[in-house]
């Protein structure tokens, strides 16, 4: 469980007593510079595990390591300090704040982890360049393309350097053609670092270039 970057164990997910099990009984460990692929129809509870994972959503019951760490142990404000630092989140939707450019955006999150203006400002222009976005620092996101938005999402989730990423449907809003390269661009800085990686797709072209696959089906995880 040390050597692990995140692990889930025997997580159940029940939003109340009448309902179905989202996630019935699930277990998996990521381990350092591990991608994972998550598979499952709409409604399978991807983006449930996802949450779950990511410190956004409480599990029914089980555990969940960050690090070796039990997160059940952690109060709300350990919590969002853990997931400022240490998780990426990367969505379908990018959820840019339409009133702030690509390069505030990507700052944002450094600034809330108080780093100052100035660096966060140089490892924003570095990061928008990683994602080949150096021409487009004071476009607004409403001046950008889908695929354009959705890479400064993803230098967005790499501003504080996390150990795990969590991308749920990252390319489910662009064109088959734009997604291969979006998907192409993260999967080459994540390859450069030591981060782990658990994305959720629809995308089994995409999740074959992951170094595992998981299929959720019915409430349980099966490896594929």
């Amino acid at each position: 469980m040390r050597n692990n970057i995140i692990s889930l164990n025997n997580v159940s997910k029940q939003y109340s007593k009448k309902d179905a099990f989202v996630l019935n009984d699930v277990s998996l460990a990521v381990g350092s510079s591990e991608f994972i692929a998550l598979l499952g129809p709409s409604g399978s509870g991807k983006s449930t595990l996802l949450h779950i994972a990511g410190l956004l959503d409480k599990q029914t019951s089980g555990d969940v390591f960050i690090e070796g760490k039990n997160t059940a142990k952690m109060s709300d404000n350990e919590k969002t300090f853990l997931r400022l630092l240490k998780i990426g989140f990367v969505y379908q939707y990018h959820h840019l704040l339409q009133e702030f450019t690509a390069l505030e955006n990507v700052m944002l999150p450094m600034l809330a982890a108080r780093v100052s203006t100035k660096e966060a400002k140089e490892k924003a222009e570095h990061l928008l360049k990683t994602v080949k976005l150096d021409h487009k620092f004071d476009f607004f996101p409403s001046e950008l393309s889908g695929g354009q938005k959705q890479r400064v999402a993803i230098a967005r989730a790499l501003a504080n350097d996390p150990i795990l990423l969590l991308a749920d449907e990252p390319t489910g809003n662009l064109d088959p053609e734009t997604a291969v390269t979006v998907f192409d661009d993260l999967t080459e800085i994540m390859s450069k670092t030591k981060m782990s990686a658990i994305i959720a797709t629809h995308n089994y072209e995409l999740a074959n270039k992951m170094n595992k696959k998981y299929l959720i089906a019915d409430g349980k995880l099966l490896e594929k």
